[in-house]
């Protein structure tokens, strides 16, 4: 009888040794090798799966040769998902869908398959009962005769019931719950997520069935498993948000068939997420005149405007050393910004502390926010209230400059659509922009100084 043997695995990064080392010489992460058991060689009835014969090898085709046809896109009813998603579902693609407990995951997945009433449906549950999920789908809405429940983990067990139900799509709650007979070690380790997802895909790709995946993410804030998890599914998606607050945020990080710049938004509800699609109004405080602090901003996240309020708090220094906090921006974008206002500006903040929100709890990285963080910084140091029906776009360099922003078209257009009179834009932006069809004003400024003196005076 073959004995088993044992090897070492990072958690990190999913790199094996034969033996323990203290430090992982892939990602240089300390005490992340952990053993693993692998068992005997599987009988040799796999190997010979293993073997094709000449037919069945794949040959080489030269590319103009290779036929290729547009399948359509599975409409999955909610059109904040099939942004994300490029446009919808990808027959045949394996897509990872990975948040924090209690985010909402299981909730968006059962609400959307739900709403696909003429699809064959097979939700594969590892974490909860059939009873939990039928409770939870009564919450959220009309049932899906096309929808069945199986609480199983094995993945051999798994395939049966695909291969008797032929569904066009299937859900797995969740992959790390999963195992599979060939692996000698428990479910949700390195190497059992890693055989169970490639099998999936090779699945996936070869019955064109497709495959959703959810997983759980670990305390540093990535997908639990192996990092080779995420080159072996064809879409990563990231459900975020806080908790304490109402709105999450369903990002794609990685997506072979669409952009990956797109992001949807919802809104947590007692009866299931409710799509959000126009952020704006929801982002902007109605009663923000005459508040100090406070600007607001015309963002772009991939081809979708919204506009957000960036509020800041500046006051003196209590314990000495000034303090640098924000939430939602880039604290060193933070500190940069700070240093052009004392710079080229000439104001003195060296010895306040500065506080920079994000209100409605995201996280933006548009540089084009650049100009509403300082406006909102020295409107709160002098105590001054920018007029509620001003907004603004542009990047601020080195210099003190306001560099051009990309889809200047869009921004206005979002702009003056929610009511508002006037817009900051670089002054280069103007270039081509016809003044004539916006009604709100356009002001072009080509540094921070101008800026200040168009908001204050």
């Amino acid at each position: 009888m073959a004995k088993d043997k044992t090897a070492y695995v990072c958690e990190n990064c999913g790199q094996e040794s034969v033996k323990w080392l203290g430090k992982c010489p892939a990602c240089n992460q300390w005490g992340t090798m952990k053993e693993i058991k692998i068992g005997p060689s599987p009988s040799s009835s796999r190997g010979k799966s293993l073997s094709l014969t000449t037919q069945q090898r794949p040959t080489p085709q030269q590319l103009h040769n290779i036929e290729t046809s547009s399948e359509p896109r599975i409409d999955m009813g909610d059109g904040e998902l099939n942004r994300v998603l490029g446009g919808g579902l990808v027959p045949g693609s394996l897509v990872l869908l990975g948040g924090e407990p209690g985010i909402g995951k299981s909730t968006l997945t059962l609400q959307t398959v739900l709403q696909l009433q003429d699809r064959r449906i097979l939700y594969i549950s590892g974490e909860e009962s059939a009873r939990q999920i039928k409770l939870r789908a009564d919450r959220l809405g009309p049932t899906n005769e096309g929808l069945y429940i199986l609480c199983e983990t094995s993945l051999e067990q798994i395939f049966q019931h695909i291969e008797e139900m032929k569904p066009d799509l299937v859900v797995i709650d969740s992959i790390q719950t999963i195992q599979t007979e060939t692996v000698e070690s428990s479910a949700g380790s390195q190497t059992q997520i890693r055989e169970c997802a490639a099998a999936l895909l090779r699945y996936a790709k070869t019955g064109g069935v497709s495959i959703l995946l959810i997983g759980h993410i670990n305390k540093e804030g990535t997908l639990a498993g192996p990092k080779v998890l995420e080159h072996i599914v064809d879409v990563v998606l990231q459900f975020e948000g806080d908790q304490h607050h109402l709105y999450r945020i369903l990002r794609s990080i990685k997506n072979r068939f669409g952009s990956t710049s797109e992001l949807g938004i919802y809104e947590m509800r007692h009866d299931g997420l409710r799509q959000v699609s126009n952020p704006s109004e929801l982002l902007l405080t109605d009663n923000r005149e005459g508040l100090s602090g406070v600007a607001i901003s015309c963002s772009m996240e991939g081809v979708r405007p919204f506009l957000i309020e960036t509020q800041a708090l500046v006051s003196t220094a209590a314990y000495g050393t000034a303090q640098r906090s924000t939430t939602g921006f880039d604290g060193r974008r933070l500190n940069m910004l700070l240093a052009v206002l004392e710079k080229r500006v000439g104001f003195k903040l060296a010895q306040k502390d500065v506080f920079l929100n994000i209100a409605g709890g995201l996280r933006v990285a548009d540089p084009a926010i650049d100009l509403s963080v300082i406006a909102a910084v020295l409107s709160s140091n002098g105590d001054m209230p920018i007029e509620g029906d001003v907004c603004m776009a542009g990047e601020v360099g080195l210099s003190g400059e306001i560099r051009p922003v990309s889809r200047i078209e869009q921004r206005i257009a979002e702009a003056e659509k929610l009511g508002f009179k006037r817009i900051l834009i670089p002054a280069h932006n103007m270039n081509g922009l016809n003044k004539e069809q916006y009604k709100i004003e356009l002001v072009p400024v080509r540094r921070v100084v101008e800026a200040v003196r168009e908001l204050f005076g």
